[in-house]
């Protein structure tokens, strides 16, 4: 069953954002070496509960957005459609992490969808 795997908080300014964060909750914060601004957000140990998510700047996205992990995007995208949901960003690469779309649900919310795949380019 596809589950939400992860957390996007758009922040205007990201290095006062992820002071705000680390000073809060004593999150462990650290720039992506990917190729756009990123940080990853680590809330605990991999045996709590509860998921990791990220910190980016904030584009089109207004909102705290999460991602379920799904086995295919293509799939997962042509439900959303059929559904009566929107595509807001197209599939595109993480490379060597796997792919990502984002989309709307019928209320207008986004959210992301994610397929792990390491030859990702």
């Amino acid at each position: 069953m596809p589950r939400v795997v992860h957390f996007e908080i758009p922040a205007e300014n990201p290095d006062r954002a992820v002071k705000f964060y680390q000073t809060v909750f004593d999150w462990k914060i650290e720039k992506w070496a990917g190729p756009f601004p990123y940080w990853l957000v680590t809330t605990g140990q991999d045996n709590e509960l509860g998921i990791n998510g990220a910190i980016m700047e904030k584009n089109s996205f207004k909102t705290t957005v999460n991602t379920i992990d799904v086995t295919s995007v293509d799939e997962s995208l042509g439900k959303i459609l059929a559904a009566g949901g929107k595509i807001v960003m197209p599939k595109g690469p993480i490379p060597g992490i796997g792919y990502v779309a984002y989309v709307a649900d019928t209320e207008g919310n986004v959210f992301g969808v994610f397929q792990s795949d390491m030859s990702a380019k």
